[in-house]
């Protein structure tokens, strides 16, 4: 099976791995867990759950438009929260619906959230990994 990396412009270069991998065939899409760095790398929201939720889901949207996916080619979303208690719902829900508005629409694929103890750096309170399927 034929993988393609591809790193986007418009998310910032990691170096240590590819933004997105897209294998033909059925056409799988992964896309490296998205932090909320803006294009330069740079924090947004810091501090501010719902500010980076919308940014992850920015980042994501890069990343499938730059393959030629959208959130309707989404299968599966796993979020990573840092110190995570229900009580943190409802700002999860705000960037998830800030985002919505910045993008068009609302990405509901399965998911699975999971509470962590830290990411990457201590800045970042959410990372968001997608799996996605375009027509071939």
């Amino acid at each position: 099976m034929a993988i393609t990396l591809v790193n986007p412009s418009g998310l910032p270069e990691i170096g240590a791995y590819q933004q997105v991998s897209v294998a033909t065939g059925s056409k799988l899409v992964f896309v490296a867990g998205q932090v909320a760095w803006d294009a330069e790398g740079h924090t947004v929201g810091e501090g501010d759950l719902a500010a980076q939720v919308e940014q992850c889901y920015v980042n994501i949207g890069t990343a499938l438009a730059a393959v030629g996916g959208t959130f309707a080619d989404l299968a599966k979303l796993t979020v990573y929260v840092v110190d995570w208690e229900p009580g943190k719902m409802p700002l999860f829900l705000e960037g998830v619906s800030r985002a919505a508005a910045r993008l068009g629409g609302t990405p509901v694929p399965p998911g699975t959230l999971v509470g962590v103890a830290a990411l990457d750096i201590p800045e970042h309170l959410v990372e968001i990994e997608a799996v996605a399927v375009l027509d071939a």
